[in-house]
């Protein structure tokens, strides 16, 4: 079966391999992740996994998704993410540690992008900056021209503006598996991954390996 696992993002240090080489690593704690539900072509029309990950209070769940983690004699898990497996070797119930990779996997990494609020379109879309003189006005950081005025007279759909930077589903791919440790279930992965520290993202085989 192809791996994959839900982990919360620790941070980011450095390790030195064999030869000393220093090596900028993302820490992340993947797992254990219980598997809740399994979906088949049959009921449901494709192959998944669904994998929870971090506890939630009992109390804090609903009567539906209680019964829907009673029914996989689970505890009710703060997120749940679905996994789409081929083939699929693990039953209802479970868990997934962070042994499922090895040291040399080449994986992608899928997160929440950092929010920015509301950027300028040099920041937003790598704009380049009007002349500071003859004419161009007070600011020199605005967008420009947004096109014609008698044709067409309008603004084109899909201008690039400013507006909403970040808090957007990001996925990095190719990443090497550094070091694992699995008595913390934790991963360390070379380079830099989406989101803010205590991110969630997702660990999985990668989908087209260099």
């Amino acid at each position: 079966m192809k791996k994959g696992l839900i982990g919360k993002k620790i941070g980011m240090t450095q390790i030195f391999d064999e030869k000393g080489k220093v090596i900028p690593v993302t820490v992340v704690e993947a797992g254990p992740c219980p598997v809740v539900q399994i979906k088949t072509v049959e009921n449901d029309g494709y192959n998944a996994v669904q994998l929870g990950f971090g506890d939630k209070k009992p109390q804090r769940v609903n009567k539906p998704m209680a019964k829907h983690f009673a029914k996989a004699d689970v505890a009710p898990k703060k997120v749940l993410r679905e996994f789409r497996f081929s083939d699929i070797t693990v039953n209802t119930g479970d868990i997934l540690k962070v042994d499922v990779f090895e040291k040399g996997d080449i994986i992608d990494v899928v997160g929440t992008s950092k929010g920015k609020g509301t950027a300028g379109a040099i920041k937003r879309w790598n704009f380049s900056r009007l002349k500071e003189t003859h004419g161009t006005g007070p600011n020199a950081r605005h967008a420009g021209s947004l096109g014609a005025c008698s044709d067409p007279s309008r603004v084109y759909k899909g201008k690039k503006l400013a507006g909403h930077l970040g808090c957007e589903r990001v996925t990095v791919q190719n990443l090497e598996v550094v070091k694992i440790d699995v008595e913390n279930n934790l991963i360390a992965i070379k380079g830099a991954i989406p989101g803010p520290k205590g991110g969630i993202v997702i660990v999985k085989d990668s989908v087209k390996k260099a």
